[in-house]
């Protein structure tokens, strides 16, 4: 018989019933854990069905379905190791089981083609000279804006708010020579690195500017950092020269730390001394950026297939959604469809940089784009495609694309889970080899029948600090810096920080909701409230908070943590006073010990916490029942005097003892995050 029962558990073993049954419906942890591979999975009974005998556990080893078939008509012997089980027996065992069986239907996923856009190369014969792509680079209050401003003609800078640049601009300049620049100013505030990059992105040639009074700093370094991996050649705009304490020298010296050589040192990096106030040497800096771009030959296709980057996103009250790109290559005209992400548009209208209407716009042009159906991400390539219809596949394709990506790496997370589970089941199992299936069931419910009283629904909620918070923005990017920024958030040891929405527009109806269900707080940047939404944030008592200036908005949600952070105590000692001696006075009936003793520093104040110390030791801590000077009683006693105490309990104290006086205030704990700025 036991050569029978280890034949059948060989045989068995080779059979998984769940292969063929339904998957479980997985009981409760505390009942039984996940089993590990090899175990037989079927589909419980609900609770009124199964017996009390077998709730809570409905995996059935080997041993147990060999009980099953033991008694049956099953010729065991004639079982070898690689035996398969007939439908018929595998059915029988799970019915003396006390369970059901549902048959699987197997599924062959079908792979989907791919719809997405091919983009053929150029052909080189069609191939023309195109105006050059240049970005401004730098740190952030170096005359950047300033600069553009005076090859414009324009007063870009004087309307910032804070006096600091926030998007990324995008201007098509004509030089005297009749030469043309597309320039892109982007912002040197460190809370922009994303837009930086961007622009590093998309551009044939950066030009840096540091001001020759303030050298090298952060953003400095990090925009040529950004050239260097677009492998973007730099031009050198050393900005203010015009100052007394301007040192160009300085400036390209410090440069030469990071690689940035310039002609004059044996590099290969122009450097143009300017004044983008008084406009010195401007022209000498547009000569030089045109030089560069015939050296680089820069050609593109103005007739095949219209390629683009978006350069920046917003949401306009009468035009919807518009972006800000740059043409690559063809020609954008009206009607045209676009897909950028997975977002497409009909082309209506088409808009330059001073809001003008234009028909068309050729490689290296920027342009604003009416039409999209949907809001795409700043950076995202754009394509056209032949028709609505092609163009709803593409982004049909890359949704679906993006979520077999993410189904990817859920399922990876999950087999490790799965991995974990089996290793935990293994060893819980491994004691209990040598028992049969009811004794196991037994066992274990005995060391997990603690945990049913922990039900996961149960828990209480974390009493945890929070602040849901719901961010708006004007444009993609700023949204986008604004996250960035979030993202660095570290004090979740002091006040958890909870991103409830994001999203590019006015605040809206559905952002108050969403903050009254979170009981969260609204951030905007550059963008409004009318006066129905800021009534009805009031009367819910939702904080509505609006900046211009996005490091404002980032020092206000600092304050917000704060707020939500309880007061910490702090001691503020208020005098010091030395023990001289020890005597008893005669209170009616009662003899109570005095410490006569002498104001070293500050006062002591009856009204204040007193302590007791002796070298590095607290003997006490209280108040004084008595405080007297000379005879009388008195609530205060000031440097240099002599007094009287008692304590308002027995204490041994000696001649050489400290009496502290000191007051407990309440001040406003700060978190420890740094955006950096």
């Amino acid at each position: 018989m036991k050569r029978m029962a280890a034949v059948v558990r060989r045989a068995l073993s080779v059979r998984r019933l769940s292969s063929c049954l339904s998957p479980a419906v997985p009981p409760s942890p505390a009942w039984s854990p996940v089993p590990p591979f090899g175990c037989y999975q079927t589909r419980p009974l609900s609770a009124k069905q199964v017996p009390e005998r077998t709730r809570g556990d409905v995996f059935a080893r080997a041993d147990h379905v060999y009980d099953a078939l033991l008694n049956t008509s099953l010729d065991l012997d004639q079982l070898e190791p690689d035996s398969v089980l007939e439908d018929r027996w595998i059915k029988e065992a799970v019915k003396r089981s006390g369970m059901k069986y549902k048959w699987a239907t197997l599924v062959e996923a079908k792979v989907r083609e791919n719809k997405d856009v091919l983009r053929p190369p150029p052909d080189p014969a069609l191939l023309v000279s195109r105006p050059a792509v240049v970005t401004i680079m730098g740190h952030v209050d170096h005359g950047k804006t300033t600069l553009l401003d005076s090859l414009r003609k324009t007063q870009v800078a004087a309307m910032e708010a804070g006096g600091i640049t926030q998007h990324i601009g995008a201007f098509l300049v004509q030089l005297p020579s009749g030469e043309k620049i597309t320039f892109l100013d982007t912002p040197g505030h460190a809370a922009f690195s994303a837009m930086r990059a961007r622009g590093a992105l998309v551009t044939d040639i950066v030009i840096l500017v540091v001001a020759a009074d303030d050298g090298v700093m952060k953003q400095t370094v990090e925009s040529i950092q950004h050239a260097k991996t677009a492998k973007v050649p730099i031009i050198l705009a050393v900005n203010k020269c015009d100052k007394p304490q301007a040192d160009p020298q300085r400036v390209k010296e410090e440069l030469l730390a990071h690689d940035v050589v310039c002609e004059e040192f044996g590099g290969d990096v122009q450097a143009i001394h300017v004044s983008a106030l008084k406009g010195d040497n401007l022209m000498e800096l547009a000569e030089a950026t045109v030089t560069l771009a015939e050296v680089l030959e820069l050609r593109a296709d103005p007739v095949g297939q219209v390629e683009g980057t978006v350069i920046e996103s917003r949401t306009d009250k009468g035009k919807g959604p518009v972006t800000t790109a740059i043409i690559q290559r063809g020609t954008l005209r009206k009607g045209c469809t676009l897909v950028a992400g997975k977002a497409w548009a009909k082309v209506r209208f088409l808009f330059d940089e001073n809001g003008q209407s234009v028909n068309e716009a050729g490689p290296s042009v920027a342009v604003e784009i009416v039409g999209w159906k949907e809001l795409p991400s700043a950076g995202e390539e754009i394509v056209e495609v032949e028709s609505e219809q092609r163009a709803r596949e593409v982004v049909e394709w890359r949704i679906y694309a993006e979520e077999q990506e993410k189904l990817k790496g859920e399922q990876q997370a999950i087999e490790a889970k799965q991995r974990q589970h089996q290793e935990s089941y293994k060893r819980e199992r491994e004691g209990l080899a040598h028992l049969s299936w009811r004794q196991r069931k037994s066992a274990l419910y005995r060391a997990n029948k603690h945990r049913i009283a922990h039900r996961p629904s149960e828990r209480h909620e974390s009493a945890e600090l929070s602040l849901p918070v719901v961010i708006k923005g004007d444009v993609d990017g700023s949204v986008e810096a604004i996250l960035n920024i979030l993202e660095s958030y570290d004090a979740d040891q002091q006040c958890q920080m909870d991103i409830v929405h994001f999203g590019v527009g006015d605040v809206s109806e559905n952002d108050i909701n969403l903050a009254e269900t979170f009981s969260g707080t609204i951030y905007g940047f550059n963008v409004g409230a009318n006066k129905s939404i800021q009534q009805m944030a009031a009367k819910k008592g939702i904080p509505l908070k609006l900046h211009k200036v996005i490091y404002k908005l980032i020092d206000d949600l600092k304050e917000e943590v704060n707020s939500k952070l309880p007061p910490a105590v702090e001691e503020n000692v208020v005098g010091e006073a030395s023990v001289l001696a020890m005597f008893e006075v005669t209170v009616g009936k009662k003899k109570v010990l005095v410490a006569g003793c002498r104001v070293q520093k500050g006062q002591l104040d009856k009204r204040m916490k007193f302590r007791l110390t002796r070298g590095r030791d607290v003997l006490w801590e209280g108040s004084l029942t008595t405080l007297k000077h000379h005879k009388d009683d008195v609530q205060m006693v000031k440097t240099g005097m002599e007094c009287g105490l008692s304590l308002d309990k027995d204490i041994d104290i000696m001649a050489g003892d400290e009496i502290v006086c000191f007051e407990e205030i309440e001040v406003q704990q700060k978190i420890t995050w740094d955006p950096g700025f």
